[in-house]
């Protein structure tokens, strides 16, 4: 840089600043020389826009103003093309023809494409000839050779290249891989692997059971490889079905219809396997399809017996007589050997075991008699076994229906009780009755009604037959008073029209009641006659009840006041400590402390622990007692106790409920001998003791108290 103000003396100063100035660009201060100091890359930054000043050295002041400028990196060639998006995958159908597109490559120069040509690239192929070709200048991949087959060679391995400066000698490139993979077409058909297939199967297989596998392989793959199958020939297209096998694309053959090796023992099948999927543009190859024989071999199976009908129905009178023959059923071996057949009723479809079938012959007879009122329908399940092979075993459901006879009399629908109205007119209607009957003709139920013989003279009512099967009472005259004849007993017979006929007697009572004048019944009964005008029967029996209730209330006041008025001090000839009550049961002796529960003694106020006091006041005063001295030695104890007993019998402040009275003095010996106030009525003489040593450990120390007594008394 030089400006025209340098006069050629040392006070001009250059300033250089901007993008790189003192890192990648530096001016000489004094010649305004700019020199780089670093290697510059056009590809990391094309150009830099600097700023130049001329200034005073001494006082830095401007001499001009600043100047910008540009400087501008020139492109060489020193960048190879690259192919970002590489390696490259493309697929292209199998059997394309010359010029087919497979893919599209592209790389790329970082040099300048405006200045000469060393971003200018030229593609080529270095491997992949000579099946797939590339344009130089486009990088469009395309078929090179006809019919390439997929089934022969699958995958393609292809490099190519990229070379700048347009192709020329100096210039630099760069290489990617394209994998290219053939797709399958269907150009192959399906082929058998075998053209005779040999199978053999029991004649007593199910229904829908594989028998055999058959393959026609396809060397395409996927939808192209899928073959249908099916019988185009052959003696058993009715008896077989061949169907496709999705994951494994085998024919599979199964039985449509039920095998007989004595009818037929082999049949011939062809079968035919096509493509599913077709190709149009290969149809000139020849036909999608293959075909195959397949034989059948039907083997003999032990079989059960077979009847002759898969199911049977029989008819049978109700009246039909015991052991009589209601039918017979029949059936064979399928099988070559024909064995014997042996038949007998399933129980569990017969419990009451009203049939019986002969084993031989099959002939089913009646065991119990039949009622068709009962069970119309019988449903029985016979069962046929080999002598031979008893596991071979058949079973057939046969009906049996009951068809009915005239054993039933017609009876009344229900019992009728008819009211007839003192008031009513003569050829009034009663009352209408029905029948019914349990048979069931086939023509319907057609009833007759009359009357006994001896009623046919009647002269009080008479019926009359209804078109609806039904029979109408009618009374002959009025005037029917309840006080000569409450209630008529009329018997009708009633008759079927059945063979025989069957018939039965049924007695309709007709009670004569008081009606209002529209005839609605009001009183039945004759006893409304004779009571008292205006007083009801119902009035009577409320009146009747008031009584009674009056007559209880009075007996419980009563019972109240008495239980109330009884003195609550129990007498002395009522004293319960001078009752004896006698218990059975023998106690554990002196060992046995849980025997009885004193509790049930005491009183039950005071169970908790808390007596009250039941204070009455006496009707007398009763001087209280003095103080007793201490007894003397020798004084009467019998004497003593009988006064303490006299005081408490007489104290009206007494509780009226046994107590105990603690004596603290226990006397020497008295000649009274026992303290006891209850007198027992045998002496001690008169008992001997002896047996109480004999009653085992627990009377031990009762013995020997009162053998001491007795050896006392000799002493």
């Amino acid at each position: 840089l030089h400006t025209d103000l340098d006069p050629g003396s040392s006070k001009i100063k250059y300033i250089l600043s901007g993008d790189g100035a003192g890192t990648i660009f530096v001016i000489n201060d004094k010649t305004g020389d700019i020199h780089a100091m670093k290697r510059l890359d056009r590809e990391e930054k094309a150009e830099y826009t600097l700023t130049a000043q001329a200034v005073d050295r001494d006082t830095n002041q401007p001499l001009e103003p600043p100047s910008e400028f540009i400087i501008k990196v020139q492109d060489i060639n020193d960048n190879a093309p690259e192919f970002v998006e590489g390696p490259y995958h493309a697929t292209v159908p199998e059997m394309s023809l010359v010029g087919t597109f497979v893919t599209k490559v592209t790389a790329t120069d970082a040099d300048d494409p405006v200045y000469g040509n060393s971003a200018k690239l030229v593609y080529s192929i270095l491997e992949g000839q000579p099946y797939f070709s590339i344009e130089p200048h486009t990088a469009i991949i395309k078929t090179a050779l006809p019919n390439m087959d997929r089934e022969a060679k699958e995958e393609y391995f292809v490099v190519i290249q990229a070379k700048d400066m347009g192709g020329h000698m100096g210039g630099l490139s760069g290489t990617t891989t394209v994998t290219i993979t053939l797709s399958d077409v269907n150009d192959n058909p399906p082929k058998f692997a075998q053209s005779l297939y040999h199978f053999s199967v029991m004649e007593d297989v199910a229904l829908g059971e594989p028998i055999g596998r058959v393959k026609a392989n396809d060397l395409d793959i996927g939808e192209n490889a899928k073959s249908s199958y099916d019988i185009i020939e052959g003696d058993g297209m009715d008896i077989f079905e061949i169907t496709t096998d999705a994951q494994t694309q085998d024919g599979i053959i199964r039985v449509r219809k039920p095998l007989d090796f004595e009818t037929k023992k082999s049949y011939t099948l062809k079968v035919e396997a096509a493509n599913i999927h077709i190709d149009p543009r290969f149809l000139s190859g020849g036909p999608f399809k293959d075909t195959a024989t397949v034989k059948i071999v039907v083997e003999d199976a032990d079989e059960p017996p077979v009847f002759s009908s898969p199911t049977y129905l029989l008819e049978v009178h109700e009246n039909a007589a015991l052991n009589s023959v209601l039918g017979q059923v029949t059936a064979h071996d399928p099988d070559v050997s024909s064995s014997p057949i042996r038949f007998s009723i399933d129980r569990h479809t017969d419990l009451e075991r009203q049939f019986n079938i002969n084993a031989e012959d099959g002939k089913i007879t009646l065991a119990t008699p039949l009622d068709r009122e009962t069970s119309t329908w019988h449903n029985i399940t016979i069962v046929a076994t080999e002598t031979r092979n008893h596991s071979q075993v058949s079973r057939v459901p046969v009906a049996i229906k009951v068809l009915d006879v005239n054993d039933n009399a017609p009876e009344f629908a229900s019992e009728h009780e008819a009211f007839l109205c003192e008031n009513g007119k003569p050829g009034q209607v009663i009352q209408i009755v029905s029948a019914v009957d349990k048979d069931d003709p086939k023509s319907g139920h057609y009833f007759l009604y009359s009357l006994l013989p001896e009623m046919v003279n009647n002269p009080n009512f008479t019926i009359k037959k209804n078109e609806d099967n039904t029979l109408s009472i009618l009374a002959k005259h009025s005037g029917f008073s309840r006080q000569k004849q409450e209630v008529y007993l009329l018997p009708i017979v009633i008759s079927d029209s059945g063979t025989p006929p069957m018939s039965s007697t049924g007695t309709l009572t007709i009670r004569v009641c008081g009606c209002s004048s529209d005839g609605t019944v009001q009183s039945c009964n004759a006893e409304a006659y004779v009571l008292p005008i205006g007083l009801s029967m119902g009035a009577l029996i409320a009146i009747l009840a008031c009584i009674i209730l009056l007559l209880v209330i009075v007996v419980l006041f009563v019972t109240l006041r008495r239980h109330k008025n009884e003195p609550l001090i129990i007498k002395d000839d009522e004293d319960v400590r001078e009752n004896i009550i006698r218990y059975d049961d023998e106690g554990g002796g002196e060992e046995d402390t849980e025997a009885f529960d004193i509790a049930t003694l005491q009183n039950p106020d005071g169970i908790n622990g808390f007596l009250p006091r039941k204070d009455i006041k006496p009707d007398l005063q009763f001087m209280p007692r003095q103080g007793l001295a201490p007894v003397p030695n020798g004084v009467d104890v019998d004497e003593f106790i009988n006064v303490r007993l006299h005081e408490a019998d007489n104290d009206p402040t007494a509780p009226p409920y046994d107590s105990i009275q603690i004596y603290g003095y226990e006397g020497k010996g008295s000649a009274a001998g026992s303290l006891s106030s209850l007198e027992s009525s045998t002496s001690d003489s008169d008992q001997n003791f002896d047996y109480l040593s004999e009653w085992g450990p627990r009377f031990k120390r009762l013995g020997e108290l009162y053998s001491v007594g007795e050896s006392d008394k000799e002493t």
